[in-house]
């Protein structure tokens, strides 16, 4: 009997109280890196609870539900990169927000993007793995990814106006090569540098630019 309750004690989850705001923070890192690993159908929830030091309901509590975490990730994720692209980028938040050709060139805010990205591997990571996963139109980041690339594609493409004559298709192009040395570079982190494959290809994207705000 005494082993058995030894056993429970080791066994018992040890739970820690944090502010909620701190919290939240802890459980978002802590699904980031999850979803990073094995995608979100595979995600479960009574392992988030488990690495956060928290019940399944007490980790519900936080969230709602799985699918309200999955946003929560993607909004925070967003957020934080969208906050280190203006301060790196010298443009003011609000400023950022509304229309912002003029202040930035294309190839300056792709340099920053990329640089940016090869800094946090496991963020690359987790939009890989769902990028690739969404494409279902029953998974629940469907309707997020997708507003998401549109709204890639409109900032890029903004940023290109009037400076080749179709600022759409090179914000496609753009992207496909962003999106494809990012996975040969999460494959195989030894043998390739993002930042200088990046700048090799953007040299021939942007070959074509008519000079425009931003360029040195």
């Amino acid at each position: 009997m005494e082993i058995s309750e030894s056993s429970a004690r080791v066994h018992r989850r040890e739970r820690t109280r944090l502010p909620a705001a701190q919290r939240r923070r802890q459980i978002l890192d802590v699904t980031t890196r999850l979803i990073g690993e094995r995608g979100f159908w595979a995600l479960s929830m009574q392992d988030v609870a488990d690495a956060c030091g928290l019940t399944v309901p007490g980790l519900l509590h936080h969230v709602g539900s799985k699918d309200g975490l999955l946003l929560a990730v993607l909004d925070h994720r967003d957020e934080e990169d969208f906050k280190s692209l203006a301060r790196e980028l010298g443009v003011d938040l609000d400023d950022w927000k509304g229309p912002w050709p003029g202040r930035v060139s294309l190839p300056e805010a792709c340099d920053a993007l990329v640089r940016r990205n090869a800094t946090q591997p496991e963020i690359v990571r987790l939009f890989s793995v769902l990028q690739a996963e969404s494409l279902a139109p029953d998974h629940p980041a469907y309707a997020y990814l997708a507003d998401r690339q549109r709204g890639a594609l409109t900032g890029f493409a903004a940023l290109a106006r009037g400076r080749t004559p179709d600022p759409l298709s090179l914000a496609r192009q753009v992207m496909a090569m962003m999106d494809g040395l990012q996975i040969q570079w999460l494959r195989d982190p030894e043998t390739t540098d993002l930042v200088a494959e990046w700048r090799a290809a953007a040299r021939k994207l942007f070959a074509g630019l008519r000079p425009g705000a931003g360029d040195s």
